[in-house]
């Protein structure tokens, strides 16, 4: 690849390797007393970058939905092993810079494997709140990441890593989505309540129907219903 600028090189690689979006935070974002949620410094005490790997998902996955719940789980899945596939050629690049990198796992429960804390269903960090701060959106009442270019209908896998890359400059957005405040369609679409206008979401309600009712396929009708993509 041309030139000597490793941050660049990276985004390059990624979006040649088939990525639609690419960000990337410093640990700094961590930091913030905003944020309530676990630290990637936890897991890797020396990062000092996010990189955040995300690619948009069809809308044929959606339009089907409720019914074509199995087709809509499908198509998430194949769209997490992709970005696991570009994440491992991406985190290869870095260490061949000289640098550590570990793929973090996209979200609490797939391919038979359950990632996030049980307890509080919390995974080991944030990937919206990376992205937040990478610029790449903000959040919606369905507390998503809503993306300029594709609303919420994404998927996105993570790199955490000791290399110290350029972060994004960004003009930091409103951290809740100026469109959803008078929306709340995901609120009233949800089938079992997990979401509030305060902006409260019970994930135990959530997992709780993903898991004992849908017997593991994904619900996905706050994403239906969102008119932000």
């Amino acid at each position: 690849m041309p030139g000597d600028n490793i941050t660049e090189n990276l985004k390059d690689m990624a979006l040649e390797l088939g990525t639609d979006f690419i960000g990337i935070t410093g640990s700094s974002a961590f930091q913030s007393s905003d944020y309530v949620g676990n630290k990637p410094q936890d897991v890797m005490p020396d990062m000092k970058s996010v990189v955040i790997l995300g690619v948009s998902v069809p809308n044929g996955a959606f339009d089907t939905l409720p019914k074509g719940r199995a087709e809509y789980t499908n198509t998430l899945m194949a769209a997490t092993a992709t970005l696991r596939v570009i994440a491992f050629q991406v985190a290869k690049f870095i260490e061949r810079k000289g640098y550590k990198a570990t793929i973090a796992p996209s979200e609490g429960s797939e391919f038979g494997y359950w990632y996030a804390d049980r307890e509080t269903l919390k995974a080991d960090f944030s990937f919206k709140y990376a992205s937040y701060h990478a610029g790449l959106g903000n959040f919606g009442m369905n507390h998503l990441l809503i993306t300029k270019d594709f609303g919420p209908r994404i998927r996105m896998t993570a790199i955490l890593t000791d290399a110290p890359f350029e972060d994004d400059e960004v003009i930091q957005l409103p951290l809740i989505n100026d469109a959803c405040r008078g929306c709340m369609k995901c609120i009233e679409i949800c089938p079992v309540d997990a979401l509030t206008e305060e902006g409260v979401i019970h994930r135990e309600k959530c997992a709780e129907y993903m898991f004992d009712v849908l017997g593991g396929l994904r619900c996905g009708m706050c994403l239906k219903v969102c008119p932000l993509y």
